[in-house]
């Protein structure tokens, strides 16, 4: 294709309309390139997505951000759907103990407007599931944590919890405070989370600026945001998508460039961006591409189980909140963004879910029913009216110790082929957030190689 001028136009091709993969084909958009943006599923999203059950609208699992995500910010600015994903105003996070006598006891994670590290001090002191003793050494803790550098090699060989354990971190408190949260945001426990990755999240979200940890959901169904707005967002751009597509190959084109074989077509391309996990991603890659491609087999995968219960009534009147002393982790109130019209639908979000993620639905009823019942008094005379259960069971990347030797950069030793996803080198765990940095690490790695203009979309904003 030529422009208006007569010169060749430039064409990207994304594999993989995730957010990683919709965000790099946003860029190259943007940046005046020709994009195809290829994807093996009926819908945009990655495993980020919504569907039907009766008339309900339902997440495949519950996703949250935080306000220091500003990548994913930047994603619902550009699909102009952040006013349905909204934060909270300050940092809140109740937290209901099944483990103390006399039922369930209430305490929270909150946050002032004091400057760093004050923010956080009042309500640690307030924090009732720790001893006063167990609070003032989460306080020694988090100044240790803050003069780590996430970026230091030589923290991703260490456990989360080894470290914890030496600067005097009990079995309570990191089961009531850095297990709470880590365990979310990392999907690992600390002995299982790489040091570097378990510090880039604590300093980011905690010890960086007092609203930093404010947490934000959207309030309508993913696939509002992921699919049907981001389409919108790239047919206005330009970006040719083609869903229900597989990619057979990645070839080098004899006089420079790419071919990327699809179901009954070739596309010719300028740079290609592998927007897919990281085992698709290294059955595609050509040979040369990287030093060593089998690197990619070895970076583990992590589950997380996804409990859903509709009940007859309101048995819940908060929109979220963490649980301690039982097998539950966090619960989300979803019935208005489903489109419930009666009752209430919670969604349980298990992490680290290795141990129950092929457990029978019948057996996850028996045995988080009543673990609701004790948390939550209300649901004792409610009728269960649906239970079921998704499974991602490689939801995430494993953030084990070690890990980050294996990710890889946007930039393949193959000119014009580009990587990204949330396992890529980003600094960041698996998140949203790391999805869409690595969009922007691939196409801004391309556009540099093509020489095209182009300014970072964050320090843009700065």
């Amino acid at each position: 294709m030529t422009t208006a001028d007569g010169t060749r136009s430039r064409h990207a091709v994304v594999v993989g309309a995730g957010l990683a993969g919709t965000t790099a084909a946003l860029q190259f958009a943007d940046a005046g390139l020709d994009v195809t943006l290829v994807e093996g599923r009926p819908r945009l999203g990655g495993l980020a997505f919504s569907f039907r059950r009766g008339d309900l609208d339902i997440d495949n699992g519950q996703h949250v951000y935080l306000r220091c995500c500003t990548a994913y910010r930047w994603f619902l600015d550009r699909v102009d759907g952040a006013a349905l994903a909204p934060l909270q105003d300050r940092l809140d996070v109740p937290v209901l103990d099944v483990g103390t006598p006399g039922g369930p006891r209430l305490g929270r994670i909150r946050r002032n407007g004091l400057p760093v590290p004050l923010h956080l001090a009042a309500g640690l002191a307030a924090y009732p599931h720790l001893s006063l003793a167990e609070r003032a050494s989460v306080g020694r803790a988090a100044l240790a944590l803050k003069r780590l550098d996430p970026a230091d090699p030589a923290l991703d060989g260490i456990d989360f919890g080894t470290w914890l354990g030496r600067h005097g971190q009990s079995a309570r408190t990191i089961e009531a405070l850095w297990d709470l949260v880590g365990v979310a945001t990392l999907n690992a426990t600390a002995p299982n989370a790489s040091l570097g990755l378990a510090a880039m999240v604590f300093k980011t979200g905690l010890l960086s600026e007092p609203g930093a940890a404010d947490i934000g959901w959207a309030h309508v169904p993913l696939g509002e945001l992921h699919d049907t707005l981001a389409r919108k967002a790239l047919d206005s751009a330009g970006v040719r998508t083609q869903l229900r597509t597989r990619v057979h190959s990645v070839t080098r084109a004899e006089h420079g460039g790419w071919h990327v074989e699809v179901d009954g077509e070739r596309l010719d391309a300028d740079a290609v961006v592998l927007a897919v996990p990281q085992r698709e991603a290294h059955a595609l890659l050509p040979e040369g591409a990287l030093d060593d491609p089998d690197r990619l087999l070895d970076i583990g995968t992590a589950p997380i189980l996804n409990i859903h219960v509709v009940y007859d009534r309101k048995v819940l009147r908060r929109p979220f909140f963490a649980a301690l002393g039982s097998p539950v982790q966090w619960v989300f109130d979803r019935t208005a963004a489903s489109g419930l019209q009666e009752g209430q639908y919670l969604a349980l979000s298990q992490s680290a879910a290795e141990d129950e993620i092929d457990t029978p639905v019948s057996a996850l009823r028996t045995r988080y029913l009543p673990e609701l019942e004790r948390l939550l008094p209300a649901t004792r005379g409610a009728e269960v009216r649906d239970f079921f259960v998704t499974r991602e069971r490689t939801a995430t990347f494993a953030p084990t110790p070690g890990v980050g030797r294996l990710r890889p950069g946007a930039r393949t030793r193959a000119p014009g082929l580009y990587l990204a996803g949330a396992w890529t080198a980003t600094g960041w765990p698996a998140t949203m957030e790391s999805a869409v940095r690595s969009g922007f690490s691939a196409a801004g790695a391309a556009l540099a190689e093509l020489g095209a203009r182009h300014a970072h979309p964050l320090e843009e904003a700065a």
